[in-house]
């Protein structure tokens, strides 16, 4: 997961920084641009606008392509006729001045600002505005139909097309629709592998306490004799007597007592400590609490010995309880469980 994220992470610098060299680089020309007036050598000027009739539509592909259309606006979205496609340079000869090339015919070329260009061609000034929500929304359809269109058998007949933003909105609403599709199946995927590793789990875990059930059940009556004579002569011991009053005492048990009390351990119930460690991941508090209820300490003694509230204990045996056998259970019926194995 670390990986993926440190992945994830790079891949936005790298696109952050992509982003940033483009917009240094990017032609001044790059973009959609709408015709919005015309002066001819006559004094006649004329105001253009995409609704009604509409206007030229220059989208421009960097210094290397022009892409011309008719453009209007309609109730049911914008109305495309390709009229052009041309190759332009645009050479910047210092000074604020550039030339313009269409198809490597000049024509004197004014930007008067990022949102605002001028064109002359056989006399005529064509004033331009930039629309950067057309070239955003429908730059690369337009681009397509033009390319499209200009490059057909017919390409002489005028051709108009409609860009529907309803149909827009349509395709949006189906990929939205399919990504969280895709979503739940990914979602549902993980729940039901976290399902099915529950129940191998626990599937692992019933095999785990059969087992236990089925050795305890199964010892021989001399084995079983023997066993509990062993556990009668330790806690009737020296040794449990100095543990017990050890752990009365109140003091934090160091790591060479906890040693004493898993040997202590080992001699009586040889394969307590296994069984216990196989049945489910513990906490070292959870481990520390099964050792000494398996040597018979009380539970006021457990706490003090391990500096937690005699409640915190209890929360503990049942919590264990509940994570072995999957239901809810009471400190005393795990204290029971861990007094029967081993």
């Amino acid at each position: 997961m670390k990986n993926v994220f440190l992945s994830l992470t790079l891949c936005c610098l790298l696109a952050a920084c992509g982003q940033l060299t483009d917009g240094e680089s990017a032609s001044p020309l790059e973009g959609t641009w709408l015709l919005r007036y015309v002066e001819y050598p006559t004094g006649e000027a004329y105001d253009y606008s995409i609704e009604g009739k509409g206007t030229y539509c220059l989208l421009y592909d960097s210094d290397s392509m022009l892409y011309e259309s008719i453009i209007s606006m309609t109730p049911s979205g914008f109305v495309i006729m390709p009229t052009a496609k041309r190759v332009v340079t645009l050479i910047d000869k210092g000074g604020g001045e550039r030339l313009y090339l269409e198809d490597g015919d000049p024509h004197p070329l004014t930007i008067s600002s990022d949102t605002a260009i001028t064109i002359q061609r056989k006399g005529a000034l064509y004033s331009l505005v930039r629309d950067d929500d057309l070239y955003l929304e429908w730059g690369t359809e337009i681009r397509e139909i033009i390319i499209r269109d200009l490059g057909s058998e017919n390409s002489m007949a005028r051709n108009y097309y409609v860009l529907s933003a309803k149909e827009r909105q349509q395709e949006r609403d189906l990929q939205w629709h399919g990504y969280v599709f895709m979503l739940i199946i990914v979602i549902s995927f993980f729940i039901a592998q976290y399902i099915v590793s529950k129940r191998r789990a626990m599937r692992r875990l019933q095999l785990q306490l059969q087992q236990i059930r089925e050795v305890k059940e199964n010892r021989p009556q001399a084995v079983r004799q023997i066993v509990a004579s062993v556990e009668n002569d330790f806690f009737a011991s020296d040794d449990y007597a100095a543990l017990q009053r050890r752990i009365a005492s109140g003091r934090v048990m160091k790591d060479v007592d906890w040693q004493t009390v898993e040997q202590h351990l080992k001699s009586i119930c040889p394969g307590f400590t296994t069984q216990l460690r196989n049945l489910r991941p513990m906490s070292e508090l959870e481990y520390q609490v099964c050792l000494l209820i398996k040597l018979r300490i009380a539970p006021k003694d457990i706490a003090a010995v391990l500096s937690r509230d005699v409640s915190t204990i209890s929360t503990v045996r049942s919590r264990l309880y509940k994570k072995v056998f999957g239901r809810k259970g009471g400190a005393r019926e795990w204290d029971d469980f861990i007094l029967s194995i081993g």
